[in-house]
């Protein structure tokens, strides 16, 4: 007679919630104790962030940066005006039809950490679908594909360091972390600086999502600061009359206020 299978805990939200509300707990703590030393509270996600489940064997615990920057520039592409159309701004004008979903502008600007515009910066963004669903040969979430909506964009900026997008406002979608795990809405932003070496990776999120206080991913920024900053405002002059709603999101490169960066594979 075969033995009977040992039953696999299953971990619910309610597990992972007590898990990053523990950890806030102890990064205010933390944060508490070095002001009284006068450092800056930490604006980057932990890396190793234990409620964030799927990182937890491929997180870098190692600096793994050999490479020469100034000889990966000597190769790297570039990027100038006549590369990049104006139509590639424009997410909605893929297919043959309109995409389903909320339209939306998304606007900003690209700033230096002493507020300057960083002009000519080649901004791409990518996306899942008004239902959540990406355009990937490795996307599970079976929510229906969009024929009229890729997902993806990208401009440069102007001489104000300004960008803009017209798209449709992504759906949340489930993903592996843990039982009834969904992430908020976002927009995955690309800037490549002045050469590849130096490229930003982050997201943008949607004001008030309910969702925010139960994503590992959000909440392994331990700073609320950091975490606003990732958050677009709603902006009515940026809405079109009868068309999309507008949002507005600017980003920092450097300095103390400097926007929230996806930790690349081989950074620490």
């Amino acid at each position: 007679m075969t033995a009977p299978t040992k039953k696999q805990p299953v971990e619910t939200q309610a597990d992972l919630s007590a898990e990053i509300a523990e950890l806030e707990k102890l990064s205010i703590e933390a944060d508490a104790a070095g002001q009284a030393r006068g450092d800056e509270p930490s604006r980057q996600p932990l890396l190793d962030y234990p409620p964030y489940r799927s990182s937890i064997l491929r997180h870098p615990t190692k600096d793994p940066r050999h490479a020469d920057p100034e000889t990966i520039e000597l190769w790297s592409p570039c990027f100038g005006h006549s590369d990049v159309d104006p139509l590639e701004a424009d997410l909605t004008i893929a297919g043959s039809n309109e995409p389903i979903g909320e339209r939306i502008t998304v606007s900003g600007r690209v700033l230096d950490g002493e507020g300057r515009p960083v002009r000519n910066q080649l901004v791409e963004i990518w996306q899942a679908n008004s239902a959540g669903r990406y355009i990937h040969k490795h996307e599970q979430h079976p929510a229906p594909l969009d024929p009229n909506f890729t997902g993806v964009g990208r401009c440069l900026t102007d001489d104000e360091g300004r960008y803009r997008f017209q798209t449709i406002k992504p759906g949340p979608y489930p993903w592996g972390n843990h039982i009834n795990a969904w992430r908020p809405a976002h927009i995955h932003f690309s800037l490549f600086g002045r050469a590849f070496t130096q490229r930003l990776i982050t997201q943008m999120y949607f004001p008030s999502d309910p969702l925010f206080a139960l994503d590992p991913i959000y909440q392994s920024i331990t700073s609320q600061q950091a975490r606003d900053a990732l958050v677009a405002t709603y902006d009515h002059d940026l809405s079109t009359p009868g068309y999309s709603m507008g949002y507005s999101w600017d980003i920092v490169l450097t300095g103390p206020s400097r926007t929230w960066t996806e930790p690349e594979e081989g950074d620490l």
